[in-house]
């Protein structure tokens, strides 16, 4: 069970990723709705995602940050760029991030740039396989960031130390 995120104490910025319109036909015509996914982050490894839906874009934003609000993780950095490599799936999509250097940037397009530079990651280099679609990508991207873990606590839970982690 992850620890609760409390976003009153964060300094949050919201990024609208994308935004759907959904169309009903009823009998009397067309019902429009629009549905929002909008990624939150601080730039210091907090991050989430969340989606809205209502039958005004301003209104499906607002319900969507609500939902990111509730759906934060934290993302263990190492300098300027995850601790490791890393596979996240969900459904069709599969999103590998790799650790990169210092000063390559953000490798990754749309969606994962997005989560990546709200989490605070400088630099990462990522690959998009299978489904592209944004709710997907993100998905999978949120999967693979919570499997992330940082040295210090792959020692602990092995009992032994980093150094010889290392080896």
């Amino acid at each position: 069970m992850a620890k609760f995120i409390d976003p009153e104490k964060l300094d949050l910025e919201d990024n609208v990723v994308a935004i759907n319109r959904i169309t009903k036909v009823v009998k009397g015509g067309r019902r429009l709705r629009f549905a929002a996914l909008v990624v939150v982050g601080d730039h210091h490894g907090h991050v989430g995602f969340g989606t809205g839906k209502a039958q005004e874009v301003p209104e499906a934003i607002r319900k969507a940050v609500e939902a990111a609000n509730k759906n934060l993780i934290e993302v263990p950095i190492v300098g300027t760029t995850i601790p490791h490599e890393v596979l996240g799936t969900f459904g069709g999509g599969k999103i590998m991030l790799k650790p990169a250097t210092e000063g390559s940037g953000v490798a990754a397009g749309g969606a994962v740039r997005a989560v990546m530079e709200l989490a605070g990651i400088d630099d990462v280099t990522s690959k998009r396989l299978g489904s592209d679609t944004p709710i997907n990508s993100i998905r999978a991207t949120f999967e693979g960031l919570k499997a992330l873990k940082k040295a210090e606590t792959v020692a602990d839970l092995r009992g032994v130390s980093v150094q010889h982690l290392a080896e």
